[in-house]
């Protein structure tokens, strides 16, 4: 069985958003500490992240299943000696598959080394991600925070964290400059503050409602 690894936050973070903002705070110390899984192994967070798109956590997690059993590990070695029919079979759909195989050549060409992302900023981290092939924005703020493990990640493409936002602060509407006063306001620990947006979007405070409603 694989190690579950969990995004690692402390004290020190929530002291600094309770101080920063009186709502969140007050929603940090209902919900008490979350944790969220994370895969450091940056390939298979891709991976993962390409086989959920538009589709439900659900179905992502039947086609996960059956690509461990196929291709365990799931490594661009494995899955480089793997026929796009092969990928299929596991259940994805043809552009996913090609996606995957697309990624997966360019890794073991030397084109794309994804140690050399540990290291860069997150605007270039993400700069890198979007040139591949099934890659966008939110894609790539989501692998800075559930593989990189980065600390200030806040994503304006996230409808969660929109409605996390609305409904934490009462916003029938979150504008891009709203937005960015709040990311601001959680700045260095973002990636905290979005983790209990996501919760308050999912109804851990149930008497919290979405003005946009």
């Amino acid at each position: 069985m694989e190690e579950k690894h969990y995004f690692v936050y402390g004290e020190a973070e929530l002291a600094y958003l309770r101080a920063r903002d009186a709502k969140l705070g007050a929603a940090i110390d209902r919900i008490g500490m979350i944790k969220r899984a994370v895969q450091p192994d940056l390939f298979q967070a891709l991976v993962k992240a390409i086989v959920g798109q538009q589709i439900s956590g659900k179905a992502q997690a039947a086609i996960w299943g059956r690509m461990q059993e196929r291709f365990y590990p799931i490594t661009p070695e494995n899955l480089g000696r793997a026929a796009l029919e092969e990928l299929q079979g596991c259940g994805l759909s043809w552009r996913k598959a090609g996606y995957i195989k697309d990624i997966t050549q360019a890794i073991l060409a030397s084109e794309l080394d994804l140690d050399d992302l540990k290291d860069m900023p997150d605007d270039e981290v993400c700069a890198r991600l979007i040139k591949l092939k099934g890659i966008g924005q939110w894609t790539a703020e989501m692998l800075l925070i559930f593989s990189l493990q980065r600390p200030d990640v806040v994503s304006f493409g996230d409808l969660a964290i929109q409605r996390g936002m609305r409904m934490l602060y009462r916003h029938r509407q979150i504008t891009p400059k709203l937005f960015n006063r709040y990311r601001r306001r959680y700045s260095p620990h973002g990636t905290v503050a979005s983790l209990y947006l996501w919760a308050i979007a999912g109804g851990a405070l149930p008497e919290l409602t979405d003005p946009a409603r």
